[in-house]
């Protein structure tokens, strides 16, 4: 576990989750990681996005998308404030 820990510390992740800060690396999130982010299921993710109000995902296949991952973490952020 130590090693682990070390690791984290070094590559910087132990920093942005203390300071709130968004994950370094960009990517794709497919939906099931979309969810666990939002804590939103597919239906209401699916309604947010018909409403305007969420990030429209890319077409990464024939029937595959996913979201970027920076654009979910502002989305999450902008929800944030508005509760400030």
């Amino acid at each position: 576990m130590k090693s682990i820990r070390k690791f984290h510390r070094a590559s910087g992740k132990d920093r942005n989750v203390r300071e709130g800060t968004s994950s370094p690396e960009r990517r794709v999130l497919r939906r099931s990681e979309v969810e666990i982010k939002t804590g939103f299921k597919r239906a209401h993710i699916y309604k947010l996005m018909k409403a305007g109000t969420f990030p429209r995902p890319i077409r990464i296949g024939i029937r595959a998308v996913g979201w970027d991952s920076d654009e979910i973490d502002r989305w999450i952020v902008a929800r944030l404030k508005e509760r400030s």
